[in-house]
């Protein structure tokens, strides 16, 4: 009628549960940063490919743009079916290395360009590394973020995209500086949602990963590009 073991069974039943947390949540980590290192390469070989061809690129730069983002909308369509998933991942991030080609190439005619983008890549790969092992040992909670990092997202969009009329300097400096500071948020953030289960497969955390680090880049290089130009 009394079991003595129970407290001990119990006990054993949580560590079990715990340990099993733990390497489902260590699998799907390698899983993502597998796929997201992935991404960094077929955006490399999309920029390399697109150096020798940029101003084919440049005259089709705004049909590049939409069907990156229709592949992006497709990604989270097809994110459980295997292989399709990928197709569309690696495409996707293919592309993204394209449109970025005419802002390296106008970086790398400056004196000192190649610099500059070893200078940004380098920053963004430090900024990333740091801020990730922050969100993954930290015990202070960031999940509250991501209504204002969206508000803020929508808000530098609008800015970048009226400044395509405007066409200042002083204005894209300040938006790729703002964009530098909130592409490091959505990293601490995306990389937090991910250690607590807020992506439902690596393909949509892996992604996540990719356009903050992606976006903290182009940010950088854009704001080393305009401290560096003789304009």
């Amino acid at each position: 009628m009394y079991n003595r073991d129970y407290l001990s069974q119990e006990t054993s039943q949580y560590n079990s549960s715990q340990d099993s947390s733990r390497v489902e949540l260590m699998s799907f980590l390698k899983a993502t940063y597998q796929l997201f290192a992935g991404s960094l390469l077929a955006a490399t070989a999309g920029a390399y490919i697109g150096l020798d061809m940029v101003s084919t690129i440049a005259s089709w730069y705004w049909g590049l743009v939409i069907l990156e983002f229709i592949l992006l909308f497709a990604l989270f369509a097809v994110k459980n079916k295997p292989g399709i998933n990928l197709a569309v991942l690696f495409g996707f991030t293919f592309i993204s290395g394209l449109t970025i080609t005419p802002l390296l190439s106008s970086i790398l005619m400056m004196p000192a360009g190649a610099s500059i983008v070893a200078q940004a890549f380098l920053m963004t790969s430090v900024a990333f590394g740091g801020i990730s092992m922050f969100a993954m040992t930290t015990k202070r909670d960031f999940s509250g973020m991501g209504k204002m990092l969206f508000i803020a997202l929508i808000i530098l969009i609008v800015g970048s995209i009226s400044n395509i009329f405007f066409q200042s300097s002083l204005l894209q400096l300040g938006i790729s500086g703002v964009g530098a500071l909130l592409f490091s948020a959505f990293i601490l953030y995306d990389t937090q949602q991910i250690i607590r289960g807020g992506f439902e497969t690596p393909i949509e955390a892996a992604i996540a990963l990719y356009l903050d680090f992606f976006n903290l880049f182009v940010s950088l290089l854009q704001i080393f590009g305009i401290l560096g130009s003789d304009d």
